[in-house]
């Protein structure tokens, strides 16, 4: 099972120097990866789903993810999760093919629908169109990283007679994750991405995805997907032997976020020490 770690771009990682310290700790400890969160906007005052107080201090993804891409080596950088339907896709495309680029073929390109109303009236986009959003957008990106001519006609997005150079270095397209907790999420990974990508679970919700997936239509994945990955941000996964658990249970990659994570996705900014101390148990009691 994979190792990563949550919050590289927001709260004590919100310091670009201390996400750079932290980032190459978790590298030369054995981390596969290192992953950003996404609020473009925050409500003020907090509101009730709202995970963080406004004054939160909140790094852009792409700009943290080319931030740690160029500061490390060997290191995976996810970006758990990009609000997809707030983002233009074709802007995006650009932006992550350059930071597949820059750091040499190690972008997880991970997306979400997102589901705090205030970021989408913001935005101006509707919080009713996005799940639609969602799939045509997937698309979009998917025609402007593996088309010789790329071409796609939506109802929100439609282009043709265009390139994008350069294009990812990982091919035909970088890692895609999607991320969510209901089964339309898990549907369309299913359908259109390599992993999915669970926040502020618990060993029995792994058990009854699990169960889920299996039902499943199997003609209804492409080929070159492979298997349905799982990603997961436990809510009990804190010590090395909750991560063997985590491990014996099919997880394939877990994402830890120090300090605690309730079910109401509420958490504090985590001192450095003890960020730095997650990272040296972790090595210890499990990547050793």
């Amino acid at each position: 099972m994979d190792i990563g770690l949550f919050a590289i771009n927001y709260n004590t990682c919100g310091d670009p120097e201390i996400a750079i310290h932290v980032a190459r700790a978790a590298e030369a400890a054995g981390f596969e990866s290192v992953w950003t969160g996404e609020h473009l906007v925050l409500p003020d005052p907090q509101s009730e789903r709202s995970p963080l107080p406004p004054e939160t201090p909140f790094l852009d993804t792409v700009v943290s993810a080319t931030l740690i891409a160029a500061n490390t080596d060997t290191i995976r950088i996810g970006t758990g999760i990009i609000l997809l339907p707030l983002r233009n896709p074709v802007v995006l495309a650009k932006e992550l093919a350059s930071v597949d680029v820059v750091s040499r073929g190690r972008l997880i390109a991970g997306f979400g629908v997102g589901y705090l109303e205030a970021e989408f009236d913001a935005v101006g986009v509707p919080m009713s169109e996005r799940g639609s959003r969602m799939t045509e957008y997937l698309g979009a990106l998917q025609a402007l990283w593996t088309m010789d001519e790329p071409a796609f006609d939506g109802h929100h997005v439609s282009f043709e007679g265009i390139d994008a150079q350069p294009r990812p270095v990982q091919r035909p397209m970088p890692h895609v994750v999607l991320g969510g907790g209901k089964e339309a999420s898990v549907r369309r990974a299913w359908r259109m991405a390599n992993g999915f990508y669970a926040f502020g679970v618990s060993r029995p919700w792994v058990a009854e995805y699990l169960e889920f997936v299996a039902t499943l239509d199997p003609a209804e994945r492409p080929e070159d997907l492979g298997r349905l990955q799982l990603t997961v941000t436990p809510v009990d996964g804190h010590t090395p032997d909750d991560l063997r658990r985590y491990e014996e249970i099919g997880v394939d990659r877990v994402v830890m976020m120090p300090g605690e994570v309730d079910p109401a996705f509420r958490h504090r900014p985590v001192p450095l020490p003890e960020i730095l101390a997650t990272i040296e148990t972790t090595a210890d009691g499990f990547l050793a």
